[in-house]
């Protein structure tokens, strides 16, 4: 699955999950239910981030084999951090849910964005 989404467009959050849905469903019927929940909750708290800390939009991709690969790709060089939440409860949760649940995460940066990833399934990497 490869999806582009356009900056501030919070509407594709939404979209991209259920693309992931349906990539996850061919995937294999034994991908289980809590799975396919903590993979669409982590890519929508990437790509959220992407598309109000970032500009220029995201480019979401979705991977599988023997584990779910999901990259989220933007145009800002900054590096995220993973922060305590803010106490209104808005913000401050997407990275510390991503290290909190995946099996494996990190952050790539290059000369033209970043690249923030996770995987899941088959255990730590």
């Amino acid at each position: 699955m490869e999806r582009r989404v356009r900056q501030a467009d919070l509407r594709a959050v939404g979209e991209v999950r259920r693309e992931l849905r349906q990539l996850l469903s061919r995937w294999s019927a034994a991908v289980d239910g809590e799975l396919a929940e903590v993979a669409t909750l982590l890519t929508s708290e990437l790509v959220t981030n992407a598309l109000v800390h970032a500009e220029g939009g995201a480019m979401v991709t979705a991977r599988v084999g023997d584990r779910l690969r999901v990259e989220v790709r933007d145009c800002d060089t900054g590096r995220p951090e993973v922060q305590a939440p803010t106490t209104d409860g808005t913000s401050g949760r997407g990275l510390m849910l991503v290290r909190a649940l995946a099996d494996a995460w990190g952050i790539r940066t290059d000369g033209f964005g970043k690249c923030v990833w996770f995987e899941l399934g088959g255990g730590p990497a």
